[in-house]
């Protein structure tokens, strides 16, 4: 087969904005872009210098280049997206889903409204809430409007043809409208309540529960003052899941994460100021990118070659800078009719929600990472890696955690080929040592832990990891030494100069530094369980630091005196729940302003 005459082509081509479409020799095409010049955009790929490999490896596959002209950078970009659904590139990102997003409807036109799931056009009469990121936060959503507010949810040819409750209604689940066993104006009471839930006022709606469960005691009525109070209860639990701002705010929140092992992109949504859920997404990708890549690339497939039934909101915030920020704004504005603005400084609330997102991104791709078949794959790496005759069957690592050598917490963390095994997990308490010394604290734990081990309780790993360089792994070698522990391969794991993923330097002992590939699965596994250790030992330190309290939390903050208490405990109900509290929830608090949440929040978390 003949190379690609590159020269002759770019020779001619030229330097308007367009698409360009490579093929490969069987006119299957490879990958589809755009170009503000397409002279200049498509010579970068033909360079003999600065191409990474993923690149290099789509341009030695190509036999053809087709171009298409078009007026405007982005007449090429909406062009770009239209040819990526169709034709589905697989060196473009894959992003494989289509659907619009789903939504409640509330039947609002019948005497005993329903609430359902929906997703389509909205044609049907009713109100529509949302849209929701996904069909589980639907869901979700759904589950906790039966618990508080008992609204039915039942099909209308089930509802019309009942004689006697169902389960529903003997789990308290729905009010049993069609036995007549709630009056007209109550239910409507419920449906209205479920209303303010949907549009974001829960504020307003905890302040209306407690006002009717304060009458109905006054009342006597101590049954339905229980039932406000339950509702209240889980009203309050339902917003510490999700951080509500007003009743303002319509954005996306895209956050995305690389991996050496995957790529993970996360859409967090927010309507009304209420956090409604998110939705993660693992397109694949065949060519070497960054973040902004990622996004640039993301941003316009997510939006523009969906269903019409996707909605555009009218500001996306992004957790990276894009260099074509202005062209993807305005091809979103002219799908959606309206402003868009994309931005990746933000402030306040917006900075937090964007924080959020990007943890959960993180968590995501720490989930996928871990399922079966990858693991499958990392363990047989690890062997061909480290070279050994037989896949592990059993990995342990330890990892220190310190505040400036107080506290100090030894982690042990083990997987097996199904992944963490947390059954095994161990902590240790280190006491007795110089503060902030990690070779005696290293010492020490693996000390205890191989006592107990020797004496038969556990079983000896197949590999060890230490975090950590040479002066940690001589440690472990000692101690398994000293107990006459053989057959297990001890690795250091250091992080590089750079701290990034990827490059760490790895020590086996016996052998010295190894050297394996970023992008190779067994290191992934490596990274996986190092950083699993990490976590597990910060947790432990941060409990252990946390139990040398004597006094109340609260009475030790500057500005809470005894009435501020009183209405902290009042509302969360006890101490810990303040604490587990965020600021904002903190600052929903009668007489807690914004900045002494903050204040607070700060004093619980600080020590």
């Amino acid at each position: 087969m003949t190379s690609f005459d590159s020269s002759t082509f770019l020779k001619h081509l030229t330097t308007c904005p367009g698409v360009y479409r490579m093929l490969d020799g069987e006119d299957g095409v490879l990958y589809v872009g755009k170009a503000k010049n397409l002279k200049n955009r498509v010579s970068s790929y033909f360079r003999a210098t600065s191409l990474d490999g993923k690149t290099l490896a789509l341009v030695a596959k190509i036999q053809q280049i087709e171009v298409t002209v078009t007026n405007s950078e982005t007449e090429a970009l909406l062009l770009e997206q239209s040819l990526i659904k169709t034709l589905r590139p697989p060196y473009n990102i894959d992003f494989k889903d289509d659907k619009s997003y789903p939504y409640i409807y509330l039947s609002s036109q019948d005497e005993f409204p329903r609430l359902a799931f929906y997703r389509g056009v909205q044609k049907k009469r009713g109100r529509f809430f949302g849209p929701f990121p996904s069909a589980y936060s639907v869901r979700d959503s759904l589950s906790i409007l039966q618990k508080v507010f008992r609204v039915r949810q039942c099909e209308d040819s089930f509802y019309k043809n009942r004689s006697r409750p169902c389960l529903q209604y003997q789990i308290k689940r729905c009010s049993g409208p069609c036995c007549d066993l709630v009056s007209k104006d109550d239910y409507a009471e419920d449906v209205q309540a479920a209303s303010m839930f949907l549009e974001g006022k829960s504020l307003n709606l905890l302040k209306v529960y407690a006002n009717k469960m304060e009458l109905a005691a006054g009342s006597l009525e101590f049954e339905k003052a229980a039932k406000y109070r339950d509702q209240i209860a889980h009203l309050q639990r339902i917003q510490e899941q999700q951080y509500v701002l007003g009743e303002q705010g319509d954005i996306d929140l895209i956050a995305a994460v690389i991996n050496p092992g995957a790529v993970c992109v996360l859409v967090m949504m927010v309507r009304g100021g209420r956090v409604l859920g998110n939705k993660t997404y693992f397109p694949k990708i065949r060519m070497e990118r960054n973040l902004s890549e990622l996004l640039a690339s993301f941003i316009p497939q997510f939006y523009l070659s969906g269903r019409a039934g996707r909605e555009i909101p009218r500001e996306i915030i992004v957790n990276a800078p894009l260099e074509e920020k202005a062209l993807i704004a305005q091809a979103l504005k002219e799908k959606c009719q309206h402003k868009v603005q994309i931005s990746d400084q933000v402030r306040n609330h917006r900075k937090r929600w964007l924080s959020l997102a990007t943890t959960n991104a993180e968590q995501s791709i720490g989930a996928h990472l871990a399922n079966k078949n990858n693991l499958a794959q990392r363990f047989e790496a690890l062997k061909k890696a480290l070279g050994l005759d037989e896949i592990p069957q059993r990995l342990e690592c330890f990892d220190i955690s310190h505040s400036s050598g107080e506290a100090t917490v030894a982690s042990c963390v083990v997987f097996d080929n199904n992944g963490p095994l947390k059954s095994d997990y161990r902590r240790f308490n280190i006491d007795g040592i110089t503060p902030g010394d990690d070779y005696a604290a290293m010492a020490q734990a693996l000390s205890r832990r191989y006592a107990r081990i020797k004496g038969g309780e556990g079983q000896v790993p197949d590999i060890l990891f230490i975090d950590g360089g040479k002066g940690q792994l001589s440690e472990a070698t000692r101690i398994l030494s000293e107990f006459n522990i053989t057959g297990v391969l001890m690795v250091g794991v250091a992080k590089g100069v750079t701290r990034k993923a990827g490059l760490e330097t790895l020590f086996v002992a016996g052998k010295g530094e190894i050297v394996i590939a970023p992008d190779n699965p067994g290191l992934h596994l490596i990274q996986h369980i190092r950083d699993e250790s990490h976590r597990f030992a910060i947790t432990a330190h941060r409990q252990r630091r946390g139990k040398k309290r004597t006094v109340s939390a609260l009475e030790s903050i500057e500005g809470v005196g005894p009435k501020r208490r009183k209405a902290l405990l009042h509302h969360f109900g006890g101490v810990k729940r303040v604490e587990s509290a965020s600021r904002e929830e903190i600052a929903k608090v009668e007489g807690i302003s914004a900045k002494l949440a903050a204040h607070i929040y700060a004093t619980l978390h600080s020590s």
